[in-house]
């Protein structure tokens, strides 16, 4: 197994990190109830996907 010869200092090893923050939720608007909703996913609030109804309206 490799086994690195000296020590990676904290800068350099913070520095690799700096793209691992969380991103905010990107959120699309429905085509059916104009409410905010996850992509890919059903409607919460209407039950709607690609303009059917897939799920019981909560």
């Amino acid at each position: 197994m490799a086994v690195p010869r000296n020590r990676h200092s904290n800068a350099r090893k913070n520095s690799k990190r700096a793209h691992h923050a969380k991103k905010p939720r990107q959120l699309t608007v429905c085509n059916n109830c104009q409410t905010q909703r996850m992509p890919h996913r059903a409607c919460p609030h209407c039950g709607f996907y690609s303009g059917r109804s897939v799920v019981a309206a909560a």
